[in-house]
């Protein structure tokens, strides 16, 4: 796999390969949703990777779909990340801190007593969202969705202001940079859409109003942080979470000319249907690849040997791996040597201890040797 294992100039950073560890929301925060140190030892197995990007974390006290996922707005978290960073650094790893604020996929119980903030308060299919827990008999379960009521003006710009404090929190927590959430059906996204986004003022309506929620982001982020570390994930066709919008290549191709203005590092396209086996990265690179001069990142049922197919033709510069890199913290050796590989176990992939965290068992000295 030899182009995998090529150097990336990746805005401002020099990565080592281009087999990168996607976010992958694992749920193993501390008391106040703090990282703690089975998480730096994760993350620190895992810095092989040309870039680590971190499971998606909360920039909000108001933000939460997955219960006892980390967040980025307390000190306290900032100090639990450096723990985190300081050992992926030793290590000789590079990590940016994906920013996430669920917006309305959310349960009530999980934010305090308080309704979830969306767009617009589109609350039609909560049966569609992914909203997660921790019950008391240690079980990490899926659980209902509450109503999600529609963000005040006042409310977006505090919001902008949010991931703003995260980013620069993040880099004083020792990140490389940070990656905007803006996939999946979460915040970014819903403003994204018509379906979830059917405010009149200037936030909604026409594709430059739906995406100035995501501009306002990440020109607050880069009026603190250069943008050459800054990237931001995209998920055109996602299904996860139902956005439904009406007309991703307006939408898509509209976001990466905006982007490619700002100067961010990358854009992360995340593959999301290709988890249900409905694969749409032949479709999504055409929407963004000529309007974006920055790298490209892809991600989600991509083979080791369909990834080096990627890079090789130049329709990616690096690819994401998320349940590999779950089970194989050693991937990149992995890959250069052609396996073998760990299989993936379904315990411990959410909330829980060591087990299937940090248990995964790396290629032994005698083969590496012999490789």
């Amino acid at each position: 796999m030899a182009r995998l294992q090529d150097s990336l100039k990746l805005g401002a950073l020099e990565l080592k390969n281009r087999v990168l560890m996607a976010p992958l929301t694992r749920c193993r925060a501390g008391a106040g949703d703090v990282p703690v140190k089975i998480n730096a030892e994760y993350y620190a197995q895992r810095a092989g990777a040309g870039l680590i990007i971190t499971e998606a974390t909360n920039v909000s006290p108001n933000s939460c779909a997955f219960e006892h996922a980390p967040g980025i707005w307390t000190q306290p978290q900032v100090e639990g990340w450096r723990l985190v960073t300081r050992a992926v650094h030793d290590a000789g790893g590079r990590i940016f801190m994906q920013l996430w604020h669920c917006g309305r996929v959310g349960a009530s119980g999980l934010l305090d007593g308080n309704d979830p903030l969306s767009p617009s308060g589109v609350n039609d299919d909560l049966d569609a969202l992914q909203v997660w827990g921790l019950l008391a008999n240690g079980n990490y379960v899926r659980i209902a969705a509450t109503s999600s009521r529609a963000m005040t003006e006042a409310e977006v710009k505090a919001t902008i202001l949010e991931y703003k404090a995260g980013a620069i929190n993040a880099i004083q927590a020792g990140c490389d940079g940070v990656e905007v959430h803006a996939a999946n059906g979460y915040l970014p996204h819903q403003f994204l859409s018509p379906t979830t986004n059917q405010r009149t003022d200037s936030y909604g309506g026409s594709v430059e109003n739906r995406a100035r929620f995501l501009r306002e982001i990440i020109q607050a982020i880069t009026s603190e942080i250069p943008a050459s570390r800054v990237g931001v994930r995209l998920s055109p066709f996602a299904a996860y979470n139902n956005v439904r919008d009406t007309d991703p290549p307006a939408t898509y191709a509209y976001v990466a000319k905006m982007l490619n203005e700002f100067g961010v590092a990358y854009i992360h396209i995340a593959d999301t249907n290709a988890w249900a086996g409905a694969p749409d990265l032949q479709r999504i690179l055409p929407i963004i690849k000529p309007h974006f001069n920055g790298s490209i990142i892809v991600n989600a049922g991509i083979t080791p040997e369909s990834a080096e197919q990627l890079v090789e033709a130049g329709a990616a510069d690096a690819v994401a791996f998320g349940r590999e890199f779950i089970a194989n913290p050693d991937l990149p050796e992995r890959i250069r040597r052609h396996g073998p590989f760990n299989e993936l176990r379904n315990v411990g992939l959410y909330g829980g201890d060591q087990t299937g965290y940090v248990d995964y068992p790396f290629l032994s000295s005698e083969a590496m040797a012999a490789g």
